[in-house]
């Protein structure tokens, strides 16, 4: 991650005026890095606050999908997501596919106001950072792999199924 972050910004509707709120006390901070937001979400913020933001489809239409897939892309360094847990949303498996993507390439999330705080005020959004990462690909290669088994040299190694284990044959029916 470079001095300047790439941070998407996501709320659900009961939540957007939360993370307006957020932005507008943190706006000082937001001016110094490239926003991107879902539609509606990234349309009030670019209006109220002033701010420049690359603004992806609203979440139920694939936004959050667009996220997820910057993130893939190295296009996100972070996701402020301020997400309502007590309403039932349509699209709540995209929801669930941008943070389970954001686990796997090691992006912060914030999923509320006190996350944010600390993300936007750590020390780390002034310097350069190195994310440790472990490509897909490698980690592909160890789940694949198997794990060798350690069998003690007393011990043989079965080369035939135990007579009981076997199925009995099958008898006509009459």
């Amino acid at each position: 991650m470079n001095t300047r972050k790439r941070i998407a910004m996501i709320a659900h509707d009961n939540r957007k005026h939360d993370l307006l709120d957020w932005a507008r006390c943190n706006r000082g901070v937001l001016l110094h890095h490239d926003l991107f937001a879902t539609g509606t979400t990234g349309s009030i913020l670019a209006s109220e606050l002033g701010l420049d933001i690359t603004r992806f489809v609203s979440g139920p239409l694939g936004g959050d999908q667009q996220v997820g897939a910057a993130i893939v892309e190295g296009r996100i360094d972070f996701v402020v997501f301020f997400s309502d847990p007590l309403e039932p949303h349509p699209h709540d498996v995209d929801v669930k596919a941008l943070l389970r993507i954001a686990v796997v390439y090691n992006i912060p999330v914030a999923c509320n106001r006190t996350t944010a705080d600390f993300l936007v005020s750590s020390p780390l959004m002034k310097e350069e950072y190195r994310r440790l990462t472990m490509g897909v690909e490698d980690q592909l290669v160890r789940w694949v792999q198997p794990v060798p088994v350690e069998r003690p040299q007393s011990e043989p190694i079965p080369t035939e199924l135990p007579t009981q284990l076997l199925m009995p044959e099958p008898r006509a029916i009459s």
